[in-house]
């Protein structure tokens, strides 16, 4: 999950390795009360996977432990049920600030920090991992439905792969959309922009396409670091070009 993970430098890295019975020790701690049994029943309940050994047996992720210590910190301190909780994760898991804790102003679940993250830093994922329902989408960009409906049928916007969420590029390209709106610039006029981007993208695949033979982790790793490269050499040279266009009007 995305929240909660400051502390999992403790614990190492954010593989599975750990048993349940070092996962016990991590939280007994801060959690007495906490059993084996406990865990294994927040595993039932779908509040944490870990995965399985070929011999089924469990392992914990760094990120699985501070799952945990939301769940039996949510329960302890706010006397949450087990369903609030498993909204609050949720929107974690979306990438969303979840909904208040009791004795809070009510409020929807939003978007944890500006989305646009400047220059090849975007290509962190970050931004793939958010998901936002279309309403969702329509409060965090501010913008009527009618240009987000037009975006799509010009094909410059579209739900995330295996839908119905909208990832946080989504909610950029509905943000710049509207700005470019604001100057009389309508959602046909961005199809281009689309097709750039396509045309840059079937590059970027071309360049790690015989990288994409390893099956090893560093090859995956090198396909990644590849793409990020050809991702941002692109950024700049497309920053570059539309300087240099503007600067020429302006002369």
């Amino acid at each position: 999950m995305n929240a909660s993970t400051a502390r999992a430098g403790e614990y190492g890295s954010s593989a599975a390795t750990m048993t349940i019975g070092e996962v016990l020790a991590l939280l007994t701690h801060d959690f007495p009360d906490v059993t084996i049994s406990k865990i294994r029943f927040l595993e039932d309940q779908g509040l944490v996977e870990p995965t399985r050994t070929p011999a089924g047996y469990r392992k914990f992720s760094a990120d699985d432990v501070e799952r945990l210590r939301y769940v039996l910190a949510a329960q302890r301190d706010h006397y949450l049920p087990l369903k609030i909780i498993r909204e609050h994760l949720d929107a974690l898991d979306r990438g969303l600030q979840p909904p208040p804790l009791p004795g809070s102003s009510p409020r929807a679940p939003e978007v944890v920090g500006p989305a646009d993250v400047p220059g090849a830093s975007r290509f962190d994922g970050r931004a793939a991992r958010l998901r936002l329902t279309r309403s969702e989408l329509l409060r965090e960009s501010g913008v009527e439905a009618e240009l987000l409906e037009a975006l799509e049928g010009f094909g410059v916007l579209a739900p995330a792969p295996g839908g119905p969420w909208y990832d946080g590029e989504a909610l950029e390209v509905l943000r710049a959309a509207a700005e470019l709106a604001a100057h009389g610039i309508e959602a046909r006029h961005l199809r281009m922009f689309r097709t750039a981007a396509e045309r840059e993208v079937g590059l970027a695949e071309q360049i790690v396409a015989p990288l994409q033979r390893g099956r090893t982790a560093e090859a995956s790793a090198r396909v990644e670091e590849t793409a990020r490269e050809v991702s941002a050499a692109c950024l700049r040279l497309h920053t570059a070009l539309v300087a240099s266009g503007l600067a020429r009007l302006t002369s």
